[in-house]
């Protein structure tokens, strides 16, 4: 029987330490040391080289998978880690405030997919479990594995895939490694508000080292990022729908209000990452590893607020085009202007611990234990200005309105001067409060504090065995059990503002003052800018937390148990079919036993009694639920190597994406229509026509799962160069949508909006809470290829090109709503990179462009859907170890740019590409960096 071996690249790539193998010779790297004898050295740096050992990974994996690999630990192509997985085949990024942070896989949203950090399940920033990638630096990365197919030895899953960021092995490095690092970053936009950043930095340290003949190792990182965006917005009321009025007996959709801003955003990241190797013998192997992140987010937001047809305001309609009022004006309505800021501080700690320790020559057992932990707390506050309080007082505005060109968004001209500080002054200056309880009144907000606290904490233990099966089909038998413990938590609370001096207007004071702000990309001029952290700070608001009056805090605060033990088994096979084809893979099943428990909120608003000047308030309670399940989840991956350099890999699982956190929520918020109650009209009552409603989540909610089938066709035509052609399929059964169930309303008659004299008449309704019903499918092509240009012309050698392109189909049926979008999914996804390496010479162009997606899931075209984007990216640098000049041996500089086209993000309702909802642009990114290894 042949003995299967990785490529010699992938061994010594493995033995640096820059990797980690999913493949059964990983267990013979960790048992023997390596002949470096027998390893193939190559000789090649930077992207290309990165390249060549991502190649041979995926070459020598028995599963279907993608790989990216560091030229050198601090190494990865690109300057942020989500930018790099994005050039992989079939993986898109969304960009949030001009950063690649969200991925999708094949089409499905981060909400199926999951990330690990060597292996292990993390805890995350936001309210769900998608990870934001912008998160962890791509310095401290050794690299990346991205897993299409499933197999029974990973722990975490998701339907789409799983991501698995890899940090470096010290011992297996194998050399001391002192390097840093620089990086200057600018955006092209400028500074859009003047007390924001246009300029960040980034500095970077790491250091390697070996000790104790090689028995101990240890490797360091740490990593200072501040990080600017500068983003000018527009931003339509309504994400789903327009108003719209009657033109010459034509219906015209017309604007219904606009809320255009400027954002200043700076990011501030501090990480470090500690990696202890031990080794006192081949059998016994110890890795420990930390990571520390702390990480905030600043936005300083500007912009003015204009209601439109929605409001009531005096529409002229002076031309339509494609059933939109293209041109018009705004008459008799009052603008509201915003000085809003932000800052979201999150920490981020893990800690990881594996014992390996080989019994016999043909067993061993593993151990590995993690603990991870996040904390969150977002501060957003809004502050308001005006020319009067209240409806009708202070200055009317009439502004005259067009629709852009290429569905950009609006152009306005107001009669107004938004920047005279004599005429606008901070205070509401429309009817739109009356949440303050203080004040009793319709126009007592002057802004607005909204506090999210989130908690997020995981501890893993995991116990495998190994054995090496000889003689037969099959060569190794894996089995052990996972546990894992998550509780994460959301807290959010708000506060409504009022001025002391209310129900005077302020005048902005001196020391908070600021140069004015230009919104002259949307033809509106310049507005007054001030302080407005400094104007809350200095405590010119009298405060009222909004949880009495708004049920929507107490709904949207939870916490979510999930203790999860997980059984497997896995069997490698290996067999030679002939002399030149040879089979390989695995078969294995997993056993999985949840509990899962949620705590939140039921409640609703109901007469108020007391002291305050109020007539309603939220009446609320604490509300658990909880569920226990079980899963089995069988797989198998097979890869037929024919002819040493051709591979056909075919894979078929179930596997599952644990549902949204706030879908497993136990809120119950009722609504309760006291109109209705009283007078239920000549139909009388029905379930149609009832006072009774509620909204749900559900902690008995289980995992969305899917059958996977994959097929892939490889072929290796060189060390840096290959093909491949991949088929799948994704079958899901139990697609999650809410679903109206009818209710029986009585045992929840406290929360009933009725007086103490009155009675409930009606006591049926409707539940609308998350459930299972409906089908989902994707099935699509990838094709992807890393062409050298040494293979068509030796003078080509140093240039390269890597390229691929995925097509996908999908669709969900849903009962009762027929056929929807899949949100998420775009039909095709396209990445380009051009290279050329060569004597010290780094350049690469990039693009990546995808087609328009559905932003949430939608029916009848009534589903927000982002505009397809083309994003192109540059870079060039030279490597001064290749310039013969001694004193610069170890020094790289570089220069890159991203969004060289400053290509915007669009969205648009459904129904129309001429309703463009929300329409941003960020500038160009340019990073000047330099590093050097010592």
């Amino acid at each position: 029987m042949q003995n299967f071996q990785p490529k010699a690249i992938t061994l010594a790539l493995a033995a640096a330490g820059l990797f980690t193998l999913n493949v059964n010779a990983a267990q013979q790297i960790q048992q023997q040391a390596i002949d470096e004898d027998s390893v193939e050295v190559i000789e090649v740096k930077g992207f290309r080289a990165s390249l060549i050992k991502a190649q041979s990974v995926k070459q020598d994996s028995t599963s279907i998978i993608e790989a990216i690999t560091a030229e050198d630990i601090g190494k990865l192509p690109d300057p942020s880690i989500a930018e790099t997985i994005t050039r992989l085949p079939g993986i898109a990024a969304r960009r949030i405030n001009g950063k690649a942070s969200e991925i999708s896989i094949r089409g499905l949203s981060q909400d199926f997919s999951a990330t690990t950090l060597n292996g292990r399940e993390q805890v995350t920033l936001n309210d769900n479990r998608g990870v934001d990638f912008s998160i962890y630096p791509s310095e401290i990365m050794s690299g990346v594995v991205v897993h299409k197919s499933a197999d029974a030895s990973l722990m975490t899953q998701g339907i789409a895939g799983v991501v698995d960021l890899q940090t470096v092995k010290p011992l297996a490095y194998g050399e001391q490694n002192i390097q840093v690092g620089a990086t200057y970053e600018k955006n092209t936009l400028g500074n859009l508000n003047p007390d924001g950043d246009d300029s960040g930095e980034r500095y970077n340290f790491s250091y390697i080292d070996q000790f104790a003949d090689d028995t101990l190792g240890l490797a360091l990182s740490f990593n200072h990022m501040t990080s600017p965006t500068q983003q000018q917005k527009w931003l339509a009321w309504g994400d789903d729908a327009w108003p719209t009025t009657e033109v010459d007996s034509e219906t015209n959709y017309i604007l219904g209000g606009a809320n255009p801003r400027v954002r200043s955003t700076l990011q501030t990241r501090d990480t470090v990452m500690a990696v202890v190797e031990f080794k006192p013998t081949e059998r016994f192997h110890i890795i420990a590893d930390a990571l520390y992140i702390d990480f905030e987010d600043e936005q300083i937001q500007r912009g003015i607020e204009t209601p439109a047809a929605w409001s009531g305001a005096n529409m002229q309609v002076l031309e339509t085009k494609d059933g939109v009022v293209s041109h018009g004006i705004i008459g008799n309505t009052q603008s509201v202007l915003h000085g809003d800021y932000q800052t979201e501080d999150s920490a981020l700690k893990a800690f990881g611990l594996n014992i390996d320790y080989q019994m016999t020559d043909t067993l061993s057992v593993n151990f590995d234990a993690s603990y991870s932990q996040v904390t969150r707390n977002k501060w957003q506050l809004e502050t308001y200005a005006g020319s009067g309080r209240g409806d009708g007082v202070g200055a009317m505005e009439n502004i005259e309105f067009w629709m852009k060109d290429a569905n950009e968004g609006v152009e306005f001209d107001s009669d107004q001067d938004y920047s005279d500080s004599a005429i606008y002054k901070l205070g509401g200056p429309l009817s739109w409060g009356g949440g303050n309880p203080l004040y009793a009144a319709s126009d007592d907000q002057d802004g607005f504090l909204s506090i999210i606290e989130i908690e997020d904490e995981l501890t893993t233990l995991r116990l495998d065995a190994k054995q090496v099966l000889e003689g037969g089909f099959f060569t190794q038998l894996q089995f052990g059990i996972n546990y894992s413990d998550r509780e994460k938590s959301k807290l959010d609370t708000g506060r409504y503002l009022t001025l002391k001096d209310y129900p005077n207007m302020l005048d902005v004071p001196a020391d908070l003052a600021l140069s004015p702000t230009s919104l002259d990309f949307l033809g509106m001029g310049s507005m007054i800018s001030y302080d407005s952290k400094g104007i809350y700070s200095q405590g010119y608001y009298d405060e009222f937390v909004s949880d009495l009056t708004e049920m929507s805090r107490a709904t949207n605060s939870w916490s979510i148990g999930e203790e999860v033990i997980t059984f497997y088994t896995k069997a490698d096979f290996e067999t030679a079919i002939s002399d030149d084809i040879y089979l390989s893979g695995n078969m294995g099943v997993q056993y999985i036993k949840t509990e899962q428990d949620g705590l939140s909120y039921i409640g609703s608003t109901v007469p108020y009694e007391g002291d305050l000047p109020i007539d309603s308030y939220v009446k609320r309670d604490p509300v658990s639920d909880s569920a226990s399940y079980s899963q089995t989840l069988p797989s198998l991956n097979t890869n037929l190597n024919l002819y040493d350099d051709h591979y056909l890999r075919f894979s078929v699982a179930k596997t599952i994406s644990r549902s949204r956190m706030d879908r497993l929520r136990p809120a119950f918020e009722i609504n309760f229509n006291n109109t209705v109650n009283q007078d239920p009209g000549e139909e009388g009552f029905s379930l149609d026509r009832t006072p009774w409603s509620a909204y749900s989540g559900t902690s008995k909610l289980k995992p969305l799962e899917a059958i996977n089938w994959d097929l892939s066709y490889e072929y290796y035509f060189a060390a840096d160069g290959y093909i491949s052609v991949a088929g799948f399929y994704k079958d899901m059964p139990n697609w999650q949508e809410v679903v109206p169930t009818a209710i029986d309303f009585s045992q929840y008659s406290e929360y009933a909006n009725i007086g103490p004299d009155e009675t409930i008449n009606y006591n049926q309704g409707y539940l609308y809470e998350w459930g299972k019903t409906g089908n989902g499918k994707i099935d699509g092509v990838e094709l992807s290829a890393t062409i050298p240009g040494h293979i068509i012309a030796d003078e080509l050698d140093g240039f390269g090109v890597v390229a691929s392109i995925t097509y996908l189909d999908a669709k969900v049926e849903v009962e009762d709503k027929g056929e929807l979008r899949m949100p998420g999914l775009s039909d095709s996804i396209f990445n380009f990179t051009a290279f050329y390496e060569s004597n010290g010479w780094q350049i690469r162009a990039s693009m990546r462009k995808r087609d328009e997606y559905p932003d949430s899931l939608g029916y009848n075209n009534a589903a927000k859907v982002i505009v397809g984007s083309t994003l192109v990216d540059a870079q060039i640098g030279y490597d001064f170890s290749e310039s013969g000049i001694d004193s610069l041996e170890g020094l790289t500089v570089m220069l890159q740019a991203y969004n060289l086209t400053d290509e915007p993000f669009k969205a648009y309702v459904a129904e129309n590409k001429a309703l463009v909802s929300d329409y941003q642009v960020y500038g160009r990114s340019l990073l000047l960096s330099a590093s050097y290894k010592f």
